[in-house]
């Protein structure tokens, strides 16, 4: 499989409905571009009937490759695994879902051929979402562009084609929490974007509900930023000062004036108020070091159920 023009990468969690559609759409994108190609779908435990269609695929087109995972590892960990694997000179990623039209990676893989090492796609409208979903992303991308010390491009998801140094750059990016439009940011070269339109949904439902785009985002800006860390010892800072001054005036009060300094209400809320910042400070320190635990234990990011990939399977032997 060396030598490959072009390679896509399909992660997949319940998309019986949609493998079809976007299987036939690719072939006529790679038809039109006229490149060798592979198709890499990465079955993320999926509850539904993909990973049969994803058999059928790969027995009717030689150029289907998949990985079926023995249980769901989260979609940057489903996209790890096909970077892991893939051929290609060119990779793109691009969700099952079919709100990120494939025909956009004709002019994906154009613009990188005017000397981008990465070309992203940049939404400039999201049709189909709720408007709590689009203020939460608009206000996520904005935070992480000004807390992380990598630019990170906003309005953007993981829909972008990447070339072959990108994809060694990412293999020697071992971590746990991945986030791989910040690592791929992160990695430098040359990088652009091409505008687009997003689609709703065609079929099915979303994977991603609120709560894993919250994790989702906080692996975001623990990986990339060390702002949280920075927030609580500030906040430590500014709570000591305010309690120093609260202490001066204790003291005159009761040296100088001779007033006793009433409030037990107030005394209440002081306790309450400085045992939040110290629980919440102990909260943010936790979350760094579950991430060091979790990188020094050097589990695999991924365990293989079954896969037509040769070498992948020479390695589980």
């Amino acid at each position: 499989m060396l030598g490959i023009d072009l390679s896509v990468i399909i992660p997949v969690y319940n998309e019986e409905k949609n493998l079809p559609i976007i299987y036939d759409r690719l072939l006529k994108v790679v038809a039109g571009l006229g490149v060798s190609y592979e198709f890499i779908f990465i079955n993320d435990g999926s509850l539904d009937d993909s990973f049969t269609i994803i058999k059928s695929l790969s027995k009717a087109n030689p150029n289907v490759r998949y990985i079926d995972f023995s249980r769901n590892f989260g979609h940057q960990v489903a996209v790890t695994a096909g970077l892991d694997t893939c051929q290609g000179n060119a990779t793109v990623i691009i969700d099952a879902d079919l709100q990120d039209p494939p025909e956009l990676i004709i002019d994906l893989y154009q613009k990188m051929k005017e000397g981008f090492n990465v070309v992203y796609a940049r939404r400039r409208i999201r049709k189909g979402e709720s408007f709590l979903k689009k203020v939460t992303a608009m206000v996520f991308y904005r935070i992480m562009d000004k807390i992380t010390t990598v630019r990170i491009p906003i309005d953007t998801g993981d829909f972008r084609i990447i070339d072959r140094k990108i994809i060694n750059t990412l293999k020697m990016m071992p971590e746990q929490q991945k986030y791989l439009r910040g690592q791929i940011a992160w990695a430098g070269f040359k990088q652009t974007f091409v505008e687009y339109d997003r689609d709703e949904r065609l079929q099915g439902t979303t994977g991603y509900t609120y709560s894993k785009m919250l994790r989702f985002a906080f692996d975001g800006i623990t990986s990339f930023s060390n702002f949280p860390l920075k927030f609580a010892t500030l906040t430590g800072f500014i709570v000591s000062g305010i309690s120093f001054v609260l202490i001066l005036f204790a003291l005159y009060e009761r040296i100088i004036l001779h007033n006793t300094v009433r409030g037990w209400t107030s005394l209440i809320l002081v306790i309450l108020f400085l045992g939040g910042i110290q629980l919440l400070s102990i909260g943010i320190i936790g979350e760094y070091i579950g991430r060091i635990s979790a990188n020094i234990r050097n589990r695999p990011l991924y365990v293989v159920n079954e896969t037509n990939i040769t070498e992948l399977n020479n390695k589980q032997l």
